[in-house]
């Protein structure tokens, strides 16, 4: 597809990139590029992947383009990747762009069959990164994003997939240039973001039968997993609750292993249709 191309975002872990490998694999054709900021070890990458396939940003620059929504002097956060890319883009000479972080494994359809919520890899990117950005451009909306591996837990009794369209966005970001935003906060930055300005009414989506799996945070060295490990769900989640404490909590989540996680009131979160019954005759 033209005008479009991957940015895969990685800090520290040049020879652990596994998205690359993994679309590649699936099917995808198109330009992809490895993000890193100028406070990383930029030649280990340079040396892994090759000059034309790196692009390096500055971290200092972007900090100051964008409500970090604290005072920390820490920057071992993916934030200033994501905002980074708007500006790549125009580098690269794309309008569409893929977010994806460097650890996913594996792309799969997702659907319900007799009861049961079935899987299947895919093996078709190139048409399925066209028509989400097809869907993008129509919708008019600010972000797509695919579903993740941990919003079909509970297996069958899931409900995740039982509408087409969330109201979210996570992990996997397909934007458009010439319609700009800014992710915000320094941690939690895709939930502060899609609550942030969804609130405001823009349309940010979650597509439900098409998911990405990743490694689990915390389970791999570099990236965000040392951020998290140091200041744990307590405040990465408390930085969506500045977003609209209107709307959002923090609560107990888990089985055996109980953590702190926001939860969102989406009734009270973002503008929605009424159905037509409702019209005043």
């Amino acid at each position: 597809m033209k005008d479009f191309c991957v940015f895969i975002l990685s800090h520290g872990r040049a020879k652990k990139v596994k998205t690359l490998d993994t679309i590649r694999r699936l099917g995808y054709t198109g330009d992809a590029y490895i993000v890193v900021d100028d406070e990383d070890d930029v030649l280990s990458y340079i040396a892994e992947f090759g000059t034309k396939s790196v692009l390096v940003f500055s971290k200092a620059v972007v900090a100051k383009t964008f409500d970090a929504m604290d005072n920390f002097d820490e920057r071992r956060t993916v934030v200033y990747a994501r905002n980074a890319c708007f500006d790549l883009a125009r580098k690269v000479g794309v309008r569409w762009f893929l977010e994806l972080d460097d650890d996913y494994t594996n792309f799969q359809h997702r659907w319900r069959e007799d009861g049961k919520l079935m899987g299947r890899n895919v093996r078709n990117l190139d048409s399925l990164f066209e028509a989400t950005v097809r869907f993008l451009d129509a919708s008019g909306a600010h972000i797509v994003a695919w579903a993740q591996g941990g919003d079909f837990i509970t297996g069958k009794s899931n409900t995740f997939i039982d509408e087409p369209l969330r109201r979210k966005a996570m992990n996997s970001f397909f934007c458009d240039s010439w319609r700009p935003f800014q992710f915000v906060g320094r941690i939690n930055e895709d939930a502060n973001t899609y609550l942030s300005l969804g609130g405001r009414g823009a349309r940010i989506f979650t597509i439900t039968n098409l998911m990405l799996q990743q490694t689990a945070t915390q389970q791999s060295d570099g990236g965000m997993s040392e951020v998290y490990i140091d200041s744990g769900t307590y405040l990465k989640s408390f930085y969506t609750v500045m977003c609209n404490p209107s709307c959002c909590i923090v609560r107990p989540m888990g089985d055996k292993h109980i953590r702190l996680h926001h939860m969102v009131r989406w009734n009270n979160a973002v503008p929605q249709i009424l159905d037509e019954k409702w019209r005043k005759t």
